[in-house]
């Protein structure tokens, strides 16, 4: 069990504190600041909701963000995050804690000044990760509820990569690149198979999902076993949905920069004949 020596009180929510090893960590809590002074000692045990930020960088990069958040938009923030670390029973790495707060202060304050954003893959986002999207959805409506606003549906979408973030201890930049790789592949296939696919169908969720699996497993370097004699039946069978689906991971590897395994293509095929015959 880990105690933390106070060094400075940034506010009751936030302050500096040396752990056991004489690191600086910034700790995060509710009300973890209140009543604190120079030298005070924190037991962790003694902190129900508690974040550590250990990282230089971060520590850094979330001091930064002190100034300019009132006490009410970082009760909501500290508590929209401990909803989303319940509900995913994660233990989130200190970036998403910091990004989270960053997109969170960013939102309310764009909203604040009418200058919404909108979200271009919100049917995507929620296709390819729909318990992501679900803890997202409590969240803002947390926010909205706690700060008396009206956050727009596509913050849903938004938050819902940050989850998944939180879930994978993958970056959000990451995150986003394999949902824009994504698109690209379903317009590839449109163009290339002449058809439109419709975005609020079946068939386009489950494309999405396999293509997420795919790049996963590639990220990943997890083989899939290859059915030889499906293999050579489909290419025969289906030589336009076979040669389309080399095209699509020949761009993923370009995109991933790691090899794709041969089985793949095996499993594209079916999905990309499944959607002809649709």
């Amino acid at each position: 069990m880990s105690d933390y020596r106070v060094i400075k009180v940034l506010n009751n929510n936030v302050l500096i504190a040396q752990d056991q090893n004489q690191r600086e960590v910034v700790l995060i809590g509710k009300g973890i600041g209140f009543n604190k002074s120079k030298d005070a000692v924190i037991r962790e045990n003694t902190v129900e909701k508690l974040f550590v930020l250990r990282n230089k960088k971060e520590q850094e990069h979330y001091k930064s963000l002190m100034p300019v958040l009132d006490e009410n938009t970082l009760n909501t923030i500290i508590s929209s995050i401990e909803i989303i670390r319940k509900r995913t029973k994660s233990i989130l790495s200190e970036k998403v804690h910091v990004a989270l707060t960053d997109h969170i202060l960013f939102a309310t304050t764009r909203l604040l000044s009418g200058m919404a954003i909108k979200n271009p893959f919100l049917t995507e986002t929620k296709a390819l990760y729909p318990f992501e999207y679900e803890v997202a959805a409590e969240v803002v409506e947390f926010i909205n509820h706690s700060m008396d606003i009206d956050l727009p549906e596509g913050e849903i979408g938004f938050i819902a990569l940050h989850v998944h973030s939180a879930m994978t201890d993958r970056a959000v930049s990451d995150v986003n690149r394999y949902s824009k790789l994504i698109i690209q592949l379903i317009e590839m296939i449109e163009e290339q198979l002449h058809v439109t696919i419709d975005r609020e169908g079946m068939e386009y969720a489950r494309l999405l999902r396999h293509l997420r699996y795919t790049i996963e497993r590639v990220v990943n370097g997890e083989t899939v076993q290859e059915p030889e004699k499906i293999a050579l039946l489909l290419k025969s069978e289906y030589p336009t949905c076979y040669n389309l689906s080399w095209k699509l991971i020949k761009i993923m590897q370009q995109t991933l920069k790691k090899p794709v395994y041969e089985a793949e293509a095996v499993y594209l095929t079916m999905h990309l004949q499944r959607l002809i015959s649709k």
